[in-house]
């Protein structure tokens, strides 16, 4: 996709301001820019049938009409489009702003604040291409149904994709996440938000997890043999977990393997941590009792309280990629990262940072003290043959 292609609208109020970033938008190659100075402007602009825009950029500080509910009428246009936030607000504004954007379901690529840059402009508008390209793929295939899992399941079809786990103190890779993927023999291979609501609608999510766990063991043991000692992080679905005797039949199946307990780490998300059923706390202790390591993934996006948590055996944190991706020029979130950390730290906890996708997120993370990284930074999920390929690779630079 090319940027002289793209359609973009301008709503700015200021005219310095708007010429400034009409003048970056055209350094970048931008060629079909449409400006605006208020927010009923641009709303009109974006609720024609014939809309042809492909990205907004809004200032929040608009007159009349503001930004803020201005991305909210634009979160009900028939035409979807994409949006980046330009302002001068401070950071902590700016991540309130983002979290509301997404929350109401607009497709932001990111706030920018001023005075704003060819190139920062232009690594935003840059994913614009992943949103299209995924949004093309999935608007192309039917709906699924419990019945086309199913099939999928007996005919081999879902499997796990691996991501590298890095110590960040040592630099060395200790584990590797299990991501669940459909290799589908017509649509090509279909992440988990395609498939993962059907299997929880249908109350299937044990066939998946089952698939999962068996191959994932599978792996390990190969990594094993050839000399990688990793542990692999599986998720489990709260209604999973929810099934009396779940913990019991997965100590049975590990004992028969040549691998031990500790290989093994069960995430659950931070927002099923709000539970009271007792087969779900009955399951993750029984877990912990006999080795197996207790994660709780997503941390930071949930609304669980520390009393909640502590309900949970945990043995590790895992804190979401929102918290992680840009810490380091954004104080707000830096303090909630360190805070996030420094429980880990207070209840001997390991820590785990998810989204790692800048050198800055790295640097940043060992200076906080975190335990282990994992992200698009150091590698995207891969399959269990590529791994020791990967990380004797890795070996070499590192």
């Amino acid at each position: 996709m090319q940027i002289a292609d793209l359609k973009f609208l301008v709503a700015e109020n200021d005219p310095f301001q708007r010429n400034w970033l009409v003048a970056a938008l055209t350094q970048i190659g931008a060629q079909h820019i449409l400006e605006v100075e208020d927010g009923e402007s641009a709303l009109s602009v974006l609720s024609e049938p014939d809309c042809s825009i492909d990205i907004s950029l809004i200032e929040i500080d608009l007159p009349g009409m503001d930004g803020m509910e201005l991305i909210r009428h634009i979160s009900k246009v028939e035409k979807r489009h994409a949006v980046i936030v330009v302002s001068s607000l401070d950071q902590a504004l700016l991540f309130s702003v983002e979290t509301m954007s997404k929350a109401y379901g607009v497709e932001l690529l990111g706030t920018i604040g001023k005075p704003v840059t060819p190139e920062t402009l232009h690594e935003k508008i840059a994913g614009l291409e992943q949103m299209t390209r995924v949004s093309r793929t999935y608007s192309s295939l039917p709906a699924l149904t419990f019945e086309h899992l199913r099939a999928g399941i007996d005919a081999d079809e879902f499997l796990p994709l691996f991501q590298p786990k890095i110590d960040l103190a040592t630099r060395q890779v200790v584990g590797v996440e299990a991501f669940a993927r459909w290799q589908h023999p017509k649509f090509g291979l279909l992440l988990p938000s395609r498939f993962i609501p059907v299997f929880e609608a249908a109350l299937g999510m044990s066939l998946l997890t089952a698939v999962i766990v068996a191959k994932s063991a599978a792996a390990c043991l190969e990594w094993r043999r050839q000399g990688f000692m990793l542990t692999v992080s599986i998720n489990i679905s709260p209604s999973v977990l929810a099934i009396q005797d779940f913990a019991e039949q997965i100590i049975a199946y590990v004992s028969e393997l040549d691998v031990p307990a500790a290989c093994f780490i069960f995430e659950v998300t931070e927002a099923s941590t709000v539970t009271d059923g007792p087969h779900f706390l009955e399951n993750l202790t029984r877990l912990r009792m006999h080795g197996f390591g207790v994660s709780v993934d997503d941390y930071g996006i949930g609304k669980s309280s520390l009393q909640q948590l502590l309900r949970i055996p945990f043995s590790e944190l895992k804190i979401d990629r929102s918290l992680v991706s840009g810490a380091a020029q954004n104080p707000t979130l830096e303090l909630v990262l360190s805070s996030s950390l420094a429980i880990c730290n207070k209840l001997d906890r390991q820590s785990v940072a998810v989204g790692i996708e800048t050198k800055h997120d790295w640097d940043f993370l060992v200076k906080l003290g975190c335990t282990f990284a994992q992200g698009f930074y150091i590698a995207k999920p891969m399959d269990s043959a590529a791994l020791p390929v990967w990380i004797q690779e890795w070996m070499l630079f590192f």
